[in-house]
């Protein structure tokens, strides 16, 4: 049993999978400690990855040569590319998952990866230095101390965790599994901020006892796709499996009436749970109060995996008493014979808030120290895996004296997350969407392995085979809007298509760039007109035909954005020492000088986004600074 390691990661959800493997992968020695080896990487909520803004993080995370894209992928029983109605930064893929595949899928992976060792404890306390300033390992349930050069807490919903079921309460960070004492304690007595939040989960039910003949089919993309940029990874494209539907369903006034009767047991409303929970994810008893107008509301029905009938109910989450549950769940379409696994409960846990860290999500009172993922104040799969694998990779480059990976917030959305979280906090759980992204149209799915796999490659993260194939991309996708750029087609080849859709007929040659700027045309629709264009894209993949067209129909709106971008890069630039002395400078107001000392930004661009930091104040910055 070794003692000492590079890094100790506390926690085997989905943050301290990415830590450990992000960390391993760049050479450092790392200790990967969880409560239960058996509950690696578990899908502790709803069985699926991505969404709006969360599939472009799994996108990012694949890029930077992070495990979550692929592990989804393999595990997938359903995919779809949500908003393609939409403009293309707001296409987000989405994938329905084999619960227990992608846990077993993930520790596989975590196993093969060489640097990993592994121990099942629970960890009572961190082994901080004499003078207090730094983090030098860790002590277990069973008393072992293990040493390392940093720590990274992704605790999740355990530390100090509550399970409430109507008025049952139950110490727990998850059902089935013992709450995390110890290290809360030690935190605040070092001088960290803490608070409460809370979440919840749904019920799940028994898929053979439910009538689907009541319910809306919820089918999967015809078009495939999948996360990760290297291939091989989907059991569909291959053509290995069928995808598995999901369907829709909805509550009703009986449902809700039944279920008001359990709000004099609630423990949301009866005070018992002080943490806010998810906003934009709320339990049915909040939606009914909150949304009273609404005379019902649309739940998923969500099947857990390949080989198992256990249902998820998708927005039903509930802490309500079980036979209020079960008693509620009988009046919706399609659920009168229900039989319930587990009711649904809530949990109320520990976190930290993000303010008191660097952008690299190392803590500020103690070095080496670093939080990632709900411990962090977020919520979601995604916000937490990203959040790991930059915990990790900051992590090794600290032990290794390197410059950190600070991703800006017009690089990634895992830029906009970590800068929203440092530099404006939260006090209710934290969801990404793409509204929070400035530069969402620089920020698209499509183009995440380009924006960051050259970084990932130069850190010796993501190898060989990404490199050659983002520079293939790149050189393929340059080649096509070239052509389109430079060649024009003539009226009596193009004329009859654009008819045929009611777009205007061309009265001269036209380059083909302009012909694709319309409305509802593509590069694959302009290939049927023409035999040199299906020359041109024979054996160029899906997606880089995609990027091509998206490109060149928004060159535009891309370049305006990139401009934009590029003021605030030059704002980010601008470092600010973390001594320094903001009391020294007269011109800055109490309020500015007070925020500025409790964030300690990094450069002018973050202070600037502190809340209560103004134009004025950063032109005082910016001329103390000499500029």
């Amino acid at each position: 049993m070794q003692q000492t390691y590079d890094i100790i990661v506390v926690g085997a959800g989905h943050a301290g999978c990415e830590a450990a493997a992000a960390a391993a992968n760049m050479g450092s020695k790392v200790l990967l400690i969880t409560m239960n080896m058996q509950n690696i990487a578990q899908m502790s909520c709803n069985p699926a990855m991505g969404g709006i803004a969360k599939g472009q993080i799994v996108r990012e995370i694949d890029a930077l040569g992070g495990y979550s894209g692929i592990v989804s992928d393999k595990s997938a029983i359903q995919f779809k590319m949500l908003n393609r109605s939409k403009g293309p930064a707001m296409w987000s893929p989405r994938t329905q998952n084999d619960r227990m595949l992608f846990a077993a899928l993930w520790r596989e992976m975590l196993e093969q990866t060489p640097n990993v060792d592994f121990w099942q404890d629970m960890v009572r306390e961190l082994i901080i230095s004499k003078d207090g300033k730094r983090v030098e390992g860790v002590v277990t349930g069973l008393g072992v101390s293990f040493y390392s050069k940093a720590v990274v807490l992704t605790n999740g919903t355990f530390l100090n965790g509550i399970i409430h079921i109507g008025e049952k309460q139950l110490g727990g960070g998850r059902t089935g599994e013992a709450a995390s004492h110890g290290i809360t304690e030690q935190l605040v007595q070092l001088g960290f901020e803490s608070g409460r939040m809370k979440t919840g989960t749904p019920p799940r039910v028994d898929g053979r006892s439910l009538d689907y003949s009541k319910m809306e089919l919820q089918p999967g993309d015809d078009v495939l796709d999948k996360f990760s940029y290297l291939p091989g990874t989907s059991p569909f494209i291959n053509g290995e499996k069928k995808q598995i539907p999901c369907h829709a369903t909805y509550t009703n006034q009986k449902v809700h009436d039944i279920l008001k009767t359990g709000f004099e047991k609630s423990p949301m409303f009866q005070g018992r749970i002080q943490g806010l929970g998810p906003r934009y994810c709320p339990s049915i008893e909040d939606k009914i109060t909150r949304f009273s107008e609404r005379e019902r509301h649309q739940l998923f029905v969500e099947p857990e995996g390949w080989n198992t009938v256990e249902i998820y109910v998708n927005g039903f989450s509930t802490s309500l008493p079980e036979e209020v549950q079960y008693k509620a769940m009988q009046l919706i379409p399609g659920f009168e014979n229900a039989k319930m696994f587990r009711p649904g409960y809530a949990i109320e846990y520990d976190y930290f808030p993000p303010t008191q860290l660097k952008l690299t999500l190392e803590t500020h009172l103690v070095e080496h120290l670093y939080f990632a993922g709900q411990i962090n104040g977020t919520t979601g799969y995604e916000e937490a895996a990203c959040q790991g694998l930059m915990a990790g990779i900051n992590a090794h480059l600290k032990v290794q004296e390197k410059a950190p990976l600070i991703l800006n917030r017009y690089e990634a959305y895992i830029g906009v997350l970590i800068d929203d979280l440092v530099t404006k906090g939260t006090d209710e759980p934290y969801r990404m969407f793409t509204s929070r992204a400035e530069y969402r149209l620089l920020l698209r799915q499509d183009n995440a392995d380009i924006r960051l796999t050259p970084m990932a490659f130069e850190m010796g993260l993501a190898k060989q085979e990404r490199m050659e194939r983002v520079k293939a991309k790149i050189e393929k996708a340059n080649h096509v809007i070239d052509y389109f750029k430079n060649t024009s087609g003539e009226p009596e080849v193009l004329n009859p298509y654009l008819e045929s859709i009611g777009s205007s007929p061309l009265t001269q040659k036209w380059r083909y760039f302009n012909v694709l700027s319309r409305p509802n045309i593509s590069i694959n629709d302009l290939a049927k007109t023409d035999t040199q264009i299906q020359n041109l894209i024979a054996d160029v993949d899906k997606e880089t035909i995609e990027q091509a067209e998206i490109l060149m129909k928004y060159e535009g709106y891309i370049q305006r954005e990139k401009e934009n971008a590029d003021k605030l890069r030059r704002l980010e630039e601008l470092k600010i020492n973390p001594d320094f002395n903001y009391d020294t400078i007269t011109s800055l107001g109490r309020e500015a000088i007070e925020k500025l000392k409790k964030f300690k930004p990094a450069t002018i661009g973050q202070a600037s986004r502190i809340s209560g930091i103004n134009p004025a104040d950063v032109n005082v910055l910016l001329i103390h600074m000499g500029r």
